[in-house]
């Protein structure tokens, strides 16, 4: 293993104050020698190194783990499987399904939930406006899009009484005023280990009228 990763990885995982068991942080490590092997070939995303990788993907998406309760998970426009395969990791009772619409990204997540062992893990390629699975509890989205286009593409894909989970770069708490379909519960600000700038994630419920469930 890396040294320089372990060392990240554990330092922000004290910071963020999360516990992880051995073979948690074995998995969450060996998972980004996966990406890092994978995206010299394949292109999965531009960060490159794997201290990096540490820092901007793995402690961003374990930021939110505090508000997961699943335990039907849905990480729609997944891509490399962030965050939904650190989430299964951390999580591993949560069932979590990972929805792109790019071919290799899913075969990249298919390729690590087989070799870190996550049973509870599906990789599903396709758009989530045409996905007609679930219902999930949770839908979560790190780089998918807008609070309106996230919540329009899944709207029909949320259980009755779930919530959206939108990972978003700034705090855009005022722009949801104007969300249709769609409530906002909570605009968490979200303090990532090692990143500067803003980092919120909005917590979202769909409204009554318009709960297909």
């Amino acid at each position: 293993m890396n040294p320089a990763c372990e060392q990240v990885l554990d330092a922000g995982l004290d910071e963020l104050g999360l516990v992880a068991p051995a073979e948690q942080r074995d998995r969450l490590l060996a998972l980004v020698a996966l990406l890092h092997k994978w995206n010299r070939a394949y292109n999965l995303t531009a960060v490159r190194e794997p201290v990096a990788m540490v820092q901007r993907h793995l402690l961003d998406s374990l930021a939110i783990v505090p508000w997961l309760r699943g335990p039907r998970l849905l990480d729609v426009g997944s891509g490399a499987g962030l965050p939904g395969l650190v989430l299964a990791i951390m999580r591993p009772q949560l069932n979590v399904t990972l929805l792109d619409s790019n071919g290799k990204k899913v075969r990249f997540q298919r390729q690590a939930a087989y070799e870190l062992g996550l049973s509870g893990v599906s990789a599903v390629q396709a758009l989530a406006e045409q996905y007609q699975a679930g219902p999930f509890d949770q839908i979560v989205s790190r780089a998918f899009a807008a609070p309106q286009v996230f919540v329009d593409a899944s709207r029909h894909l949320l259980a009755s009484g779930g919530e959206w989970l939108a990972m978003i770069g700034r705090d855009d708490s005022l722009r949801t005023g104007a969300l249709t379909g769609a409530t906002l519960l909570e605009c968490v600000p979200l303090e990532v280990p090692g990143q500067q700038g803003d980092r919120h994630l909005l917590r979202l419920e769909a409204d009554e009228a318009t709960t297909d469930q």
